[in-house]
């Protein structure tokens, strides 16, 4: 009798498990559809140090929902820690915002860290993109193998 029942409450528990990873299948879906959609961690030619090259190295982060979301006090951070606090600024909906490690003038489609030194590392790294209060939304690694950019 008691197999009877365990086989007929598989279904139902299978079911539920399938419907919970549809619906919140990554951070990121959870988060209101804010993803880190690619990191240039190896910016081209010779790493100089120069604002130009350090410039060619960012992270493009996108808003995939259908209304703009604040972006007010979120970090965007690597493997060692260097953080990158975001102005009281909004992503618009299905807009992408790229993030620099140099200097410049921010816009709304760019900003920039105003770094000397390069953050992204070339053998491997991993961004992460969390809110203000420290909820994980989104993560993209990458190695060696990658090439000098990755989509994720």
């Amino acid at each position: 009798m008691r197999s009877v029942r365990i086989r007929t409450a598989l279904p139902a528990l299978a079911g539920a498990a399938l419907l919970t990873g549809t619906l919140l299948s990554t951070p990121a879906a959870a988060a209101g559809g804010v993803v880190i959609h690619r990191v240039w961690f190896d910016s081209p030619g010779k790493d100089t140090g120069s604002n130009t090259s350090l410039n060619a190295e960012w992270v493009q982060i996108r808003n995939t929902s259908g209304s703009a979301i604040s972006l007010n006090g979120w970090i965007l951070k690597d493997a060692s820690n260097h953080k990158y606090v975001f102005p009281n600024v909004k992503i618009g909906a299905g807009k992408y915002l790229k993030v620099h490690t140099g200097r410049g003038s921010d816009t709304s489609s760019d900003k920039y860290q105003g770094r000397r030194a390069y953050v992204w590392n070339n053998d491997k790294d991993t961004a992460t993109l969390t809110k203000a209060s420290g909820t994980k939304v989104d993560s993209c690694s990458w190695t060696t193998r990658d090439p000098s950019d990755k989509y994720c």
